[in-house]
């Protein structure tokens, strides 16, 4: 699949960039179903906040799209709707090399490595090996370290948790050149059902202190924005990447009246009716998160360097 090169479509390298230096955090939002891509973009543009559009291997997998799927319709969509705002294409938690090259094949701009359940040394050697080969394709890279709780089980296999350590992180960054790091500092990805949502803040401004990697958190979705708020105003830049899906697909499921989550092959066949009712949703909360969680409307402006008309 061929895919025109845009000159709003950036790397989450330069993204994450403009967002430390403006104290804000750019939201990584997973639609799960493509039809769900476009809402997002809308939000970006009418908040004119730099967006992320994610998904991950296990959601492809889960709501049975692939790569090219996802990016056919997220360069479509920015040519359709004519979206100006700058916007990331990024692979979530992935696991399987040949995953992540499909997806820098099918015009993802920033791909992350999971090689977080194994031990340090492996995980170190297998994040150096990726980023080494998207770097050489122009792609970021986001590895993890640590391990990531969850409550729902679709971005990752086990319910177990390990904070990261701020020394290891240094050591992983210098070892692997990875653009960006996930960090376990408390938040989890799914719905807060039982534990209460967290941040660490004081570990993340010790993570801070060693390495000036970008910082990302995940398990956004549930967070309360003053947890979120701390977390960005670290000195010398705080997490500038959150990412958000479980809300999105909350958001979508009650507009539809549904408990279940769907297929992408279910959702393309939603009545046209309904599928709009569930992308204004999405839309809605996209805006609310960007407006009320990240402070990144109004930020796109500041990103004029990538924002030449070709």
């Amino acid at each position: 699949m061929k895919t025109e090169k845009l000159s709003n479509v950036v790397t989450l390298k330069k993204a994450l960039e403009q967002a430390e230096k403006g104290n804000y955090a750019i939201g990584s939002f997973s639609p799960r179903y493509t039809d769900m891509i476009r809402p997002i973009l809308r939000a970006g543009e009418k908040t004119q906040s730099p967006v992320i559009v994610q998904i991950s291997q296990k959601e492809l997998d889960r709501y049975g799209v692939t790569p090219f799927e996802v990016g056919e319709e997220f360069y479509q969509a920015i040519q359709d709707e004519k979206i100006t705002i700058p916007a990331v294409l990024h692979l979530d938690h992935t696991k399987d090399f040949q995953v992540i090259k499909d997806a820098i094949k099918a015009g993802f701009t920033s791909v992350m490595i999971d090689a977080s359940e194994h031990p340090f040394e492996k995980n170190a050697e297998i994040s150096a090996e990726v980023a080494a080969y998207a770097h050489a394709k122009g792609v970021s890279v986001e590895a993890e370290l640590g391990m990531i709780g969850t409550t729902d089980f679709i971005e990752t296999d086990k319910d177990e948790e390990l904070y990261t350590d701020p020394e290891e992180a240094l050591e992983f960054v210098k070892r692997t050149n990875t653009d960006a790091l996930a960090v376990s500092v408390g938040t989890a990805h799914g719905v807060y059902n039982v534990r209460e949502p967290k941040v660490d803040i004081e570990r993340l401004k010790a993570i801070r202190a060693l390495t000036s990697v970008h910082l990302v958190l995940h398990g956004g979705s549930g967070v309360p924005s003053e947890m979120i708020q701390a977390a960005m105003k670290i000195p010398n830049g705080g997490v500038s990447k959150v990412n958000i899906a479980t809300d999105l697909e909350l958001s979508l499921l009650g507009a539809l009246g549904r408990k279940e989550r769907m297929t992408n092959a279910v959702c393309k066949q939603l009545p046209e009716n309904q599928k709009r009712a569930g992308q204004d949703a999405v839309e809605q909360t996209v805006i609310d998160k960007i407006s009320n969680f990240l402070n990144s409307a109004d930020q796109a402006k500041n990103f004029k360097l990538y924002m030449k008309k070709s």
